[in-house]
């Protein structure tokens, strides 16, 4: 008996089984005003989740810091205690936290969860900190090899990715959130009026008093980012200072316990109509010299205001802001090459760059420091006076103690340059 032609109705009968089921459903949506979705399961998202802040918890330290106060101690007097977090980054001991978290400490205390469970504590030594990034490196002395965090990049880091944060607000060791990222590159932003190189990465995770330091992680476990900053009148909206940030600093706090800035000796703006009518530019791609430091690298290298740079090496300039980040972590001593517009035409100049002078370093002063009523003299994002880095401020008890300390040659231990 031939088969073939059962073979043939069969498939047809399957065919039409296969393709019912959309059918019926388009038919049933005619009438609708939306696009019906199905219930997913998040299990695999939360499991995820879970996972994240299970294997880097290890990792995240608590900050405790003790400091005297400016004033004449009265008889019996404690030092003020302040509070924060850190992640260890090597597993010879070395610490990334903030640099406000540790900024005037007499003493600096790290708390590490121990493998059976009970908390270390250990005396801590500031290897380096740097006020324009907020950073600072510390060093702890533990009779093992600790675990540590792999640092990633932000530049994969896109606005609605997952992220989790861990710290100690308030001084509730290793509280985990989770959130999105809010928003990438906000350069608009100055906590408490402080000067620096800021490029904050927004989000909506919760963030409080005692998280500052504490590692902003991705669903690979891995750190984007550091938390930095909260706006105190808000909900939903704190800051972290990328981790491309620190890459680029940590060798040079290491190393020298400070950061040796790079730079041109000039002022810069990004395009606007004003700029542009002031300089009697047309508006185009770039940035606009609007000042340069007699004297400085930059008008020995024949620089002039009203000069538009359009490139850095091989790099396109397109922000102001950037400029000024790329030029400081070059470094001292390095030769960059500008690609300059003039009057319309296009103009290549070489600079060596310089260290930048210690008056030009110094942050702006706090507004919560300024004398009342004192205007302060540079613009400001309106956001200047909502923003706070998480304060490392008096603390209540309940309170949580940690600490660290020293830093030798650690081979394996190497930051990142931004590529010109």
């Amino acid at each position: 008996m031939d088969r073939a032609p059962f073979k043939g109705v069969i498939f047809f009968i399957a065919l039409v089984c296969a393709l019912a089921p959309p059918a019926r459903a388009a038919g049933r949506a005619r009438g609708r005003l939306w696009l019906e979705a199905q219930n997913r399961s998040l299990n695999d998202q939360r499991a995820t989740l879970s996972e994240v802040a299970r294997r880097a918890m290890p990792a995240v330290v608590s900050i405790t810091t003790r400091q005297m106060s400016d004033e004449a101690a009265a008889p019996g007097e404690e030092p003020q205690k302040g509070i924060g977090s850190g992640f260890i980054i090597h597993t010879d001991g070395y610490i990334l936290t903030s640099a406000h978290v540790v900024e005037g400490a007499s003493e600096v205390v790290v708390s590490v969860i121990h493998p059976r469970g009970y908390v270390e504590e250990y005396l801590a030594r500031v290897v380096g900190e740097d006020t324009r990034t907020d950073c600072a490196l510390l060093k702890i002395d533990a009779p093992r090899r600790l675990p540590a965090l792999r640092l990633a990049s932000a530049t994969h880091v896109r606005s609605a990715d997952w992220i989790v944060v861990i710290g100690n607000p308030f001084g509730l060791s290793h509280s985990v959130t989770v959130g999105v990222v809010s928003f990438m590159g906000r350069t608009d932003v100055t906590p408490n009026g402080r000067d620096g190189d800021f490029d904050y990465m927004q989000m909506d995770a919760s963030i409080n008093p005692g998280n500052s330091g504490g590692p902003v992680l991705d669903l690979h476990g891995d750190v984007v980012a550091v938390a930095n900053a909260v706006n105190v009148a808000g909900q939903g909206i704190g800051f972290a200072i990328p981790i491309d940030i620190a890459k680029t600093v940590l060798p040079q706090l290491r190393a020298h316990g400070r950061v040796r800035r790079g730079w041109l000796g000039i002022s810069v703006q990004d395009f606007s109509p004003e700029v542009a009518e002031a300089f009697n530019l047309s508006r185009g791609p770039g940035v606009v010299v609007t000042e340069v430091v007699e004297g400085g690298p930059g008008e020995r290298a024949g620089l002039r205001s009203g000069d538009v740079i359009v490139g850095l090496g091989k790099g396109r300039v397109e922000r102001a802001h950037t400029l000024r980040w790329q030029v400081a972590a070059r470094g001292v001593g390095r030769d960059v090459r500008l690609n300059v517009r003039r009057l319309g035409k296009p103009l290549v100049l070489k600079v060596r760059l310089e260290e930048m002078p210690a008056l030009e370093e110094a942050p702006a002063p706090a507004l919560a420091s300024r004398p009342p009523g004192r205007k302060p003299t540079r613009a400001q994002s309106v956001l200047d006076d909502l923003l706070s880095p998480i304060p490392r401020e008096k603390v209540r008890p309940p309170l949580s103690d940690e600490s660290e300390e020293a830093a030798p040659d650690v081979p394996g231990f190497e930051g990142t340059t931004p590529s010109p």
